[in-house]
């Protein structure tokens, strides 16, 4: 049996330091690609098994952490609660707990009790007036009325020539040949693309009260508003290019009917916000593919203020001549609060991440300070205090970076804002900016939702119908209208629309919306 004879070391004592200093590089590197992967482990675990909050936890030492000598400590904790949600100078008033008044916009059916006679006479022999009412209510629901709308058109005739019959006309409708009214179509986009019902669904729910009314048909409606939508859309369209301020995002989409695609494979909708928080336009997009050239697509001959996330594929149309792109504070954040997550902090220490949120609380305490207020205003409140935190955080960032494992989740989340540092702080340089992107990742919210419901697309044509409506829905929701009523008033409306001038009266912000 032989035995493993191992590599016989060197005499020369230099030689052996150098294996020596060898050997410790190669156990270091291990080391740390050890501790690179077992965060991937701990997020992959808290991503499948934990909660998907954001929020971090609190680090009362902070200031205790040697590396922050060089920052005042005031900025990391003045006013600071929780993520992104700075508290207030002065204590908020503690909302009141229990049932809340039904509104007064309801009808009130009126029902009346009153005393039997008898028990309206006193003990002392004297007849009881009425003082009064005891008044309490509930509330009560009519399920939905499902009704015929009968279109009875005259016609005429002459008995002495018997001529041409005339028929009165019937107005345009939203499908022509169909027997969906702007009602029923409205009521079938509002339940799936806000209320997030799958048509099979719907299906089930119209046969309970007699209603045949396949899902096929369904969908095919909605397609055909796709088509009748899209003079809204385009003008829509054109009103948010020329709004000189966008945010930009994306979400995957699985559509099964795919040209040259496997059913299984990713699509995704786009989505493009503007920044104007008085008439808020919010577009969904489908495409087949995430590349930049469907953002350029999107953005054509724009200029102005992009915002995104650190995607590539926004590089591209962010370089075209008159585009300033700008980054999202709260994706930097993010990305320390997963470092957070995977290496917690020990007792009595501040990692690096929990220095870097509490430093990117302060700039969100900052905008919560001057939420509401004018442009002017918030750009020289910002150069005020914003400016001097981004310095510190720029001084605490480049300090930082020389001693952090690049490749860990805390290297990863430094580079992420060294990197971005340019697109990350411009927003202090006009008022009318955001500090993050959350305003679009807010509007594609209700997107992600209802994708979990109805799983995937059919069709291309059903995707492009899911952006059209997903987009004339969020918009009129983003504007304080109400989409059902919003949906049938442009269905009834946008059949009779002649000229631009007819579509302009219907925007969210100008509509005169018919009775529900």
């Amino acid at each position: 049996m032989s035995q493993h004879n191992p590599t016989p070391l060197p005499d020369d004592i230099d030689q052996l330091k150098q294996l020596v200093l060898s050997a410790r590089s190669s156990i270091v590197e291990k080391e740390n690609r050890i501790t690179v992967l077992e965060e991937i482990v701990k997020l992959f675990q808290r991503k499948v098994f934990g909660k998907s909050s954001e929020k971090s936890p609190g680090q009362a030492e902070l200031f205790d952490e040697a590396e922050l000598d060089s920052i005042d400590s005031e900025a990391l904790t003045a006013g600071v609660t929780e993520d992104n949600e700075p508290s207030q100078d002065k204590p908020t008033a503690k909302a009141k707990s229990g049932r809340k008044p039904l509104p007064k916009s309801l009808e009130r059916i009126i029902k009346e009790y009153d005393l039997p006679e008898a028990d309206k006479l006193c003990d002392c022999g004297c007849q009881k007036i009425h003082i009064g009412d005891e008044v309490s209510e509930q509330l009560d629901i009519i399920p939905a009325i499902i009704q015929v709308i009968q279109h009875r058109r005259k016609k005429y005739a002459c008995k002495t020539c018997e001529g041409k019959i005339k028929v009165a006309g019937l107005p345009d409708q939203p499908i022509p040949k169909s027997n969906a009214s702007p009602g029923l179509l409205a009521h079938i986009a509002v339940a799936k693309y806000q209320d997030s019902l799958p048509l099979k669904r719907m299906e089930i729910i119209f046969a309970r009260i007699g209603i045949h009314l396949p899902r096929n048909t369904q969908a095919n409606w909605m397609i055909k508003c796709r088509e009748l939508l899209m003079p809204l859309y385009n003008l829509l369209n054109d009103q948010l290019l020329s709004s000189g301020y966008i945010h930009m995002d994306e979400t995957p989409v699985q559509v099964l009917k795919e040209p040259d695609k496997s059913p299984d494979s990713k699509s995704y909708m786009w989505v493009r916000k503007t920044g104007d928080p008085n008439r808020p336009i919010i577009l969904f997009d489908y495409a087949s593919s995430r590349r930049s050239d469907v953002a350029t697509s999107l953005l054509p001959d724009y200029q102005g203020y992009l915002q995104t996330d650190d995607y590539p594929g926004y590089n591209r149309v962010a370089k075209e001549k008159g585009i300033t792109q700008l980054g999202c504070f709260a994706h930097a954040r993010r990305k320390f609060v997963e470092a957070q997550k995977v290496s917690p902090s020990k007792k009595g220490k501040v990692s690096k991440a929990d220095m870097a949120v509490e430093l990117i609380k302060r700039l969100y305490q900052i905008e919560k300070e001057i939420k509401g207020k004018e442009p002017a205003e918030k750009f020289k409140i910002r150069q005020e205090k914003s400016k001097p935190q981004l310095e510190k955080i720029k001084t605490w960032l480049d300090k930082s970076l020389q001693n952090t494992l690049p490749k860990g989740k805390t290297g990863n989340a430094l580079a992420y804002m060294y990197k971005n540092w340019s697109k990350l702080t411009l927003y202090i340089n006009d008022g009318r900016l955001n500090i993050d992107n959350n305003s679009v990742e807010n509007a594609i919210r209700p997107f992600a939702i209802g994708r979990k419901n109805w799983m995937f697309s059919d069709s291309q044509e059903g995707a492009n119908a899911s952006a059209m409506l997903y987009s004339i829905i969020e918009t009129a929701k983003a504007n304080d209208v109400e989409p059902y009523i919003y949906l049938k008033t442009v269905f009834t409306k946008l059949p009779q629309a002649k000229s631009l001038e007819d579509i302009e009266k219907l925007l969210p912000w100008r509509v005169d919306l018919l009775e529900s």
